[in-house]
């Protein structure tokens, strides 16, 4: 991040950012935690904590970090959190693409490729698609090109009126449970590139009719929200399940998912197995 130099009229005119307090005290009411509690937490007491979140007292770089720890905030925000007390950023933005993740992105495949015939993907923080499986082209087979054209984004390929959302036999329960994962993740990352995709597709009109089964689904208890989506002349249930690197010491490591769909019902694990026959 490049510091830029301006004059001092220009410096006293521009609204100053905000320090490392403010932004700490906002990441302790979200998580609703009391000065006393982090304190606490951290080691430290609620005297400091307070002096810190009011700018009377300046943080060493190692409790901006444990306080940061203790409150859950993102590897991005520790950065910025880092930058507002005056201290460089800790965690590396290496590309994906970089010789240096070759390993992890190898890992990744393997996984993935590992979980056929069930679907799994992998994305970023924008629900971008940076690895999928056989599973999951078997699920978009239909689609239009222009929905295919990378990047791919989970979202829009789910929730579109032309990609998947036609097909989602549950569509309002699934788009609801979408558009609330995607509220959290915004509150949390305070992403404008992420609020700025889910304006766009929570504006995407519903589909009123999502065609006809040739085989309807028999009742099965469910233990967790489904999604029932047709293919081939038959619903397919799937329940979704996320996982995320432990301890990252990355930005785009932190930011990456690995989304596995397993089948819900007796029916569904037959079809995905006969595919492999």
């Amino acid at each position: 991040m490049a510091i830029v130099a301006t004059s001092t009229n220009a410096a006293s005119a521009a609204p100053a950012e905000p320090g490392v307090g403010p932004l700490l005290r906002a990441w302790r009411e979200r998580r609703r935690v009391s000065q006393l509690e982090l304190a606490l937490r951290a080691g430290s007491s609620a005297r400091h904590v307070s002096f810190v979140e009011t700018g009377r007292s300046r943080p060493s770089e190692e409790m901006v970090l444990r306080l940061a720890e203790h409150l859950e905030v993102p590897v991005r925000e520790r950065n910025a959190l880092l930058l507002a007390a005056g201290y460089a950023p800790r965690y590396p933005e290496t590309p994906l693409d970089d010789p240096a993740l070759d390993a992890l992105r190898a890992g990744l495949e393997r996984l993935i490729q590992g979980y056929e015939p069930y679907p799994a993907l992998v994305v970023d923080a924008r629900y971008d698609v940076v690895a999928a499986n056989r599973g999951i082209a078997m699920l978009l087979e239909g689609l239009p090109e222009s929905l295919l054209a990378p990047p791919l984004n989970a979202m829009r390929l789910t929730l579109h009126p032309r990609g998947l959302a036609p097909r989602i036999r549950n569509l309002p329960e699934w788009r609801g449970h979408l558009l609330a994962q995607m509220e959290r993740q915004i509150a949390l990352h305070r992403s404008a590139p992420l609020r700025a995709l889910y304006e766009e597709v929570a504006a995407y009109p519903v589909p009123e009719e999502s065609g006809r089964l040739a085989e309807p689904p028999e009742p099965v208890p469910y233990f967790a929200l489904p999604m029932q989506i047709e293919h081939a002349g038959r619903t397919l249930s799937f329940i979704s399940s996320i996982s995320t690197f432990n301890t990252p010491m990355d930005v785009t490591v932190a930011e990456l998912a690995v989304e596995t769909l397993l089948p819900a019902d007796p029916a569904t694990v037959k079809f995905l197995h006969s595919l492999m026959s």
